[in-house]
């Protein structure tokens, strides 16, 4: 039984929780907004912290899944009166720094790699492969844009200007979603959402970040030398960890794998 004793002040908590990994892939374990919601609601909700903390090291993902993600911080730091910091370890990068600006404050490492505001899609064609093989690819739609983009088939300048028009939409929401977190922070001379990506100490030249800072010292530094720290993350499920679906983890753990390298991690 916990003692309650009255008149004794408690020392302040800070949540901490762990966004890591590639965002809405396919394998166990993926950051996703229904996975994060338990974790994010127990965070910011269990015995009133003083704030949360967000340990941030993801090369991006799914756009809508960063975006559900970064709105549930938004709405319970509003809701509970609980401030954000974000904490940047080896990258913050597109997804990665849309989830990092859902904070207040961002801080990062000196080698920590943050940026690729932009959007990306990424495919293959194949019917130059097929064709070889003697191989004939046969689709049959009611729509004329329902076999958009078809691997399989010669690639049309009508489907390529349909998905630029998609994804110029995407970065557009993206661009918003930095400018409204940011602010006046951000230096206005520079042109920050070409996909480029920087080094922390450019980042906060830039005004993508607020500072060079750890977790631990920063917000002790805030909240003084006694704070608490109380950990929150996703956990995998008890099937995964006795091999289940190794094809499917395995696949997934290539593309994150992949997802890193671009940005040389």
């Amino acid at each position: 039984m916990k003692l309650s004793l009255p008149f004794v002040k408690k020392q302040p908590v800070v949540a901490v929780v762990r966004l890591s990994g590639a965002i809405g892939m396919s394998g166990r374990g993926s950051m996703s907004d229904t996975a994060l919601a338990p974790v994010l609601e127990k965070a910011f909700r269990k015995g009133k912290p003083a704030a949360v903390a967000l340990e941030v090291n993801s090369p991006g993902g799914s756009p809508v899944q960063s975006s559900l993600i970064g709105a549930r911080i938004r709405r319970l730091s509003e809701e509970l009166d609980v401030p954000v910091f974000a904490f940047v370890e080896d990258v913050a990068a597109s997804g990665g720094y849309w989830l990092a600006a859902a904070a207040d404050e961002i801080y990062a490492d000196d080698s920590s790699v943050l940026g690729s505001i932009g959007v990306i899609s990424s495919s293959f064609g194949a019917h130059v492969l097929l064709k070889r093989q003697g191989i004939e690819r046969r689709v049959h739609t009611a729509g004329e844009s329902k076999s958009m983009l078809d691997p399989f088939s010669p690639e049309k300048k009508e489907d390529v200007a349909r998905l630029e028009a998609l994804l110029t939409d995407i970065h557009e929401n993206f661009i918003a979603h930095v400018k409204a977190r940011r602010g006046m922070r951000l230096d206005e001379t520079q042109d920050l959402f070409t996909g480029e990506i920087w080094l922390a100490r450019r980042a906060q030249e830039l005004g993508l970040i607020d500072g060079i800072a750890h977790l631990k010292p920063k917000m002790q530094e805030r909240f003084g030398d006694k704070v608490k720290f109380r950990r929150y993350g996703l956990r995998k499920p008890l099937w995964s960890r006795f091999g289940a679906s190794l094809a499917q983890d395995a696949i997934a753990g290539l593309e994150e794998r992949a997802a890193y390298a671009r940005f040389g991690l």
